[in-house]
């Protein structure tokens, strides 16, 4: 496997430091480029921003020269962390230009001709780039992920959808790292829930329906589920958990529906993927788990935990998840979705 060089969109923020962290090291792709506002532009990275992960800013990046958000001297492949206020016109000016956009921007994602991958559920959308590629004369593309909230839900519901899901209620607890940086000001999330995330119910509930369809005739059916959410901020720093109930045509056994959850396995682990988790769901029968603080980095923070499944009184099986928001949510699932087009042989 040759090494790719990459490039970051907006990688002076939250979820940019997370793509530079989480491509350390990586065997297939080489960070060599940083896109950024025409304030960072000409810097050295580590003196156009702070770093504010665990740990010290990785020194090969440290480096590098931020560039311009224009098309032209980035790699093939870039990874865009770029905020949705000036992403869209930016993303399409590099697919434009023969670049690969592999999006954590919320732009796109709802756009019929542009896939929203989760690697383990929906490879077969990837199918949607050439229909992309033909009515907007394009020569590259974009790819995008979903909501960090919305990932974590997908991947507990898929192993699910053979019982056939019919309704969905998900209430979320999410860590202050989604907001990114400066984020929830201290004094309105310290010791307080915030039962509000802008926009965040909406796009919950339609990219879990457009993930989870099919593609028919060069576009996706959406799943035939209504599905509800409930989002909340809390005072957790990173991981998101999701309570959740469904209900089922098939009516299944939570014994049924556990050994889905610990069976399922999808395309990143059969052709083991550098990122892919060996397990992307792994169930936990204590009673008090899963954990944000105790669960959500694990696995490199690519795997999502489930526990608690048991019968509803109301719907038919309850069960709560947990995964990394800004890793398995954002930053890793991004580069997940560009390790599986390599291997699709969609880059040069």
């Amino acid at each position: 496997m040759r090494t790719i060089e990459v490039g970051i969109l907006g990688g002076t923020g939250m979820v940019g430091q997370q793509f530079i962290r989480f491509l350390q090291g990586h065997p297939w792709f080489k960070l060599t480029w940083i896109g950024a506002s025409d304030r960072s532009a000409g810097k050295r990275l580590r003196d156009a921003t702070a770093w504010r992960l665990e740990g010290d800013m990785p020194a090969s990046a440290g480096d590098l020269i931020v560039s311009d958000c224009k098309p032209g001297n980035a790699p093939q492949l870039v990874f865009s962390a770029m905020d949705a206020s000036v992403a869209t016109e930016i993303e399409r000016d590099f697919a434009h230009a023969g670049h690969i956009v592999v999006s954590n921007s919320r732009n796109h994602r709802m756009e019929p001709d542009v896939p929203l991958i989760v690697p383990e559920i929906n490879p077969a959308h990837l199918a949607l780039i050439y229909r992309q590629q033909r009515s907007r004369g394009w020569r590259g593309m974009i790819v995008t992920n979903p909501n960090c909230s919305t990932v974590t839900l997908t991947i507990a519901l898929a192993p699910l959808k053979k019982f056939g899901i019919e309704r969905v209620l998900a209430a979320t607890m999410q860590a202050v790292s989604g907001a990114g940086y400066p984020g929830v000001a201290s004094m309105d999330i310290v010791a307080n829930v915030i039962p509000y995330i802008g926009s965040e119910e909406e796009k919950m509930e339609h990219e879990t329906q457009k993930i989870l369809g099919e593609v028919e005739n060069g576009q996706v059916v959406p799943l035939n589920a209504r599905v509800s959410a409930h989002c909340n901020r809390v005072a957790v720093v990173d991981g998101h958990t999701v309570a959740t109930s469904v209900s089922f045509s098939s009516k299944p056994a939570a014994a049924d529906v556990r050994a889905a959850l610990e069976a399922f396995r999808g395309v990143p682990q059969q052709r083991n993927l550098p990122s892919a988790p060996p397990q992307p769901v792994i169930y936990m029968p204590q009673q008090d788990r899963p954990q944000p603080r105790r669960d959500a980095g694990r696995e490199n923070g690519m795997t999502v935990f489930v526990g608690r499944v048991r019968d509803c009184p109301v719907l038919d099986i309850k069960f709560v998840a947990c995964g990394h928001n800004t890793i398995r949510g954002a930053a890793g699932v991004a580069v997940l979705n560009a390790e599986l087009m390599v291997s699709e042989g969609l880059l040069d």
